[in-house]
């Protein structure tokens, strides 16, 4: 694992940790110190460019402006600059970028796809930015605690569904697996895919949706539904079947975000589904 790489994801973790005081009441957030050591490290490394980082420069920006524009029709351009700029790193489509390899490309199950790792610098980035500056996330261990105990019943009624349906549609099989590079895999699953995907899906497209409709007897249903299917969408790469079992998934994840109002449920219920997935079926998917 590269330097870049470890240093963002001390800084994803960061993210919960609140800021440190300095002198004449100035406070520093250890997130972004850390997040600056590991573009420092990504550039010498020639794995990001100026461009690269000028792009999470403007998805920070317009992202801390949104929360502090005066006038609602300001917060609403903001926002929307924040949602095309995190989606352009997260897709891979802001130039500037080499992400690193983590796991190559190999075959890891039975009559399995291909499957290869990348530390992907862009999307952790984006999502951490996302996670700290617009996302409702727990500021006490009591509070996170609380989210979690809430996820607990609708997360394992989602890991039973998905799999199962993805069993019986035949994307996967039932199959055990430890690969030497299972730890790296659930690290960077857990802090550079599934925040990432969550910050974005539910703590910004759920969380404003829901804001936006308050008012509306539905609001709350409309906003579950749109991140479900926008997640879904997002996994049409995969084919149909993958497509639909990810919005299926997108269903209970944004379930688990409405009940609590936090994202830690969210978050801990996708990446349980993923690690399910991995350790104890074909992965990717069955060719």
């Amino acid at each position: 694992m590269t330097m870049s790489t470890s240093l963002l994801l001390l800084a994803l973790c960061a993210a919960w940790i609140p800021a440190l005081p300095l002198a004449r009441g100035l406070r520093l957030a250890p997130w972004l110190a850390l997040l600056l050591l590991a573009l420092a490290a990504a550039f010498v490394a020639a794995q990001v460019s100026l461009i690269g980082i000028a792009g999470l420069g403007v998805l920070g920006g317009v992202a801390w402006a949104h929360r502090h524009a005066p006038a609602r029709w300001q917060r609403a351009i903001l926002l929307l600059l924040a949602i095309v700029m995190a989606l352009l790193l997260a897709l891979h489509r802001w130039p500037g970028f080499v992400n690193p390899v983590a796991v190559p490309r190999q075959v890891i199950s039975t009559d399995a796809l291909p499957f290869v790792l990348y530390a992907n610098l862009d999307k952790g980035a984006a999502g951490l930015l996302l996670l700290t500056l617009l996302v409702p996330r727990s500021h006490a261990w009591r509070e996170c605690e609380r989210t979690l105990k809430q996820a607990l019943l609708p997360g394992l009624a989602t890991i039973a569904v998905v799999m199962g349906l993805a069993w019986l549609l035949g994307v996967v099989r039932p199959e055990w697996k430890w690969p030497p590079f299972t730890p790296a895999f659930l690290v960077i699953n857990l802090l550079l895919t599934v925040v990432a995907e969550e910050a974005f899906f539910r703590g910004v497209i759920q969380h404003q949706l829901a804001r936006l409709l308050a008012h509306q007897r539905v609001g709350a249903l409309l906003s579950i539904l749109v991140s479900a299917l926008l997640f879904g969408a997002a996994h049409l790469g995969g084919g149909l079947r993958y497509a639909m079992l990810a919005t299926v998934a997108g269903l209970g994840y944004a379930l688990v975000f409405h009940r609590s109002g936090r994202i830690e449920g969210a978050i801990a219920v996708h990446f349980a589904l993923n690690a399910a997935h991995f350790l104890f079926f074909s992965y990717p998917a069955l060719a």
